[in-house]
C-alpha cells in the first residue's frame, strides 16, 4: 500500500492547530491502517521523525433531513507526535509565497 493511500487528509481545527505547536499533528487516516503503517507513512511523505501514534477511531453521527436519517461517515483520527530534532511539518503555506503571486 503507497504512504498517500494511508494518509487521506490533515485535521484543521482549534485543537489540532492548538496541538501544533507542542509537535503534535492530526490526520484522518485509512480506516485500517495501524500505528506502524502511519508512522511510516508519515516519515516517508513528511520527511520527519516520528515519536509516537495515538490513533482514535470516530463514530458517524446520526443526521436528520426532514423525515430522512442516515448517518454521517465514520473515521479515523492519528495523532502524531514529532521528536524535538525533526523538522516541523508545515501544513500551511507561507504567506510570502501568496504575496508573490
Amino acid at each position: 500500500m503507497n504512504a498517500r493511500d494511508i494518509i487521506l487528509r490533515p485535521v484543521i481545527n482549534e485543537k489540532s492547530t492548538n496541538l501544533m505547536d507542542d509537535k503534535k499533528y492530526t490526520f484522518d487516516v485509512l480506516l485500517t491502517a495501524t500505528k506502524t503503517q502511519v508512522r511510516n507513512a508519515v516519515e516517508e511523505i513528511f520527511d520527519v521523525k516520528v515519536k509516537s501514534v495515538n490513533i482514535m477511531n470516530v463514530r458517524g453521527k446520526d443526521k436528520r433531513v426532514g423525515r430522512y436519517t442516515g448517518k454521517t461517515a465514520r473515521r479515523r483520527k492519528a495523532i502524531v507526535t514529532l521528536t524535538n530534532d525533526s523538522n516541523d511539518i508545515k501544513i500551511f503555506q507561507d504567506e510570502d509565497k501568496e504575496d508573490n503571486k
